[in-house]
């Protein structure tokens, strides 16, 4: 089998109503496809991250002459030869490209084998810990609004809920995260997500308001660069600090680890090197007694989460998220009746793009 063909499609739309996390307020939400085909009618779909909405097609251009003609089983090979730093760079868009590619490639090798992705990567169960990832600021919403929809969350028998906080002064989102602690009662994990909006010191202050309310994790309190304010906070607080959704590749990864200061792992396979490097980053991570919550969609987390050990919990978008995003695949991916959110049982990564839905918000 040989590669014949890799293009990329991207995608965008405006969102039903813009949210706000820590730093940024979202208007429109983007989607990159990356697609691989080969001689023997087997197609692989791969997720590639946009950048604010900024297409990476451009790499796909340069990276695509390093494929053709070569072997899709190929997968530890071909990507490094696609990860070449000083042609293309050691992170973001180069890297976010080849992890939609790596992910297509894993997607036609699991599909040449008539197997689901879990389930040929080893098969630790078949269904995963899901906690519900919310709880934005939007126009209007009041912290009535957010204990409704936290309380909804849990009612789906999930094990947590996620809340952002950051925009706001650290005593008003104090505020916020002891009414959501008062609304989901104490059992349920609650994390909180400041998507770096913190300093060093501004983080230590607001953990010392919220420590009481039994915080499972703060995820990414400071600038992902900044591993001294991360180790200086995880001296300071009881709280579990987690981080890595803008880590890239497992050496990234390893620098993060070797601070000592992040026990909760975030990383997003569809930007830090796709499925190749996920799996590395696992085991980097495992080996340090280390837990892994991957960041991001549930579309490619699941399949990866049923068949890693060490993935505590994947995080769960609800279609109130995004409607687009929901219905943009062709196949829906359901809480149980347990909280836990089964893997996909079709051969390959577990999903493809609906077109009759994406096709609409085509930008090329």
């Amino acid at each position: 089998m040989k590669i014949t063909d890799v293009r990329q499609e991207y995608f965008r739309w405006e969102k039903s109503r813009p949210i706000t996390n820590g730093m940024h307020t979202y208007t429109h939400c983007g989607l990159a496809v990356i697609t691989v085909e080969t001689d023997q009618e087997i197609t692989g779909y791969g997720l590639s991250g946009p950048v604010l909405g900024i297409n990476p097609f451009m790499m796909v251009d340069e990276l695509r002459n390093r494929l053709i003609g070569q072997d899709p089983m190929r997968t530890e090979w071909l990507w490094d030869r696609l990860y070449v730093p000083k042609l293309t760079g050691r992170k973001g868009i180069s890297t976010r490209t080849i992890s939609g590619i790596d992910m297509a490639l894993w997607d036609i090798k699991a599909k040449s084998l008539g197997l689901p992705l879990y389930r040929l990567l080893g098969e630790y169960r078949r269904s995963v810990p899901v906690y519900i990832a919310g709880g934005y600021y939007e126009p209007g919403k009041g912290i009535a609004d957010l204990q409704r929809e936290m309380e909804g969350y849990m009612e789906q028998g999930v094990s947590g809920v996620k809340m952002k906080v950051g925009a706001l002064s650290i005593r008003e989102d104090a505020a916020r995260v002891k009414a959501v602690r008062e609304a989901i009662g104490p059992r349920a994990l609650l994390m909180l997500d400041a998507n770096c909006a913190y300093s060093s010191h501004r983080a230590v202050q607001f953990a010392g308001l919220v420590e009481e309310y039994d915080i499972y994790c703060l995820e990414e309190p400071v600038a992902p660069h900044d591993y001294g304010g991360m180790k200086r906070l995880a001296d300071k607080t009881v709280i579990p600090l987690a981080a890595g959704e803008n880590e890239y590749t497992k050496w990234g990864f390893k620098e993060l680890i070797d601070t000592g200061a992040v026990p909760i792992l975030n990383p997003a396979p569809f930007l830090m090197g796709g499925v190749t490097e996920f799996l590395k980053t696992a085991a980097l991570s495992q080996a340090h007694c280390l837990e892994l919550a991957p960041h991001g969609d549930q579309t490619i987390n699941v399949s990866l989460g049923a068949a890693v050990g060490n993935v505590s919990y994947i995080e769960y978008y609800p279609p109130a998220y995004d409607e687009v995003w929901q219905n943009a695949f062709n196949d829906s991916l359901e809480i149980d009746r347990e909280g836990r959110l089964p893997a996909p049982e079709r051969p390959g990564i577990g999903f493809e793009p609906d077109y009759s839905v994406l096709d609409r918000f085509r930008i090329i």
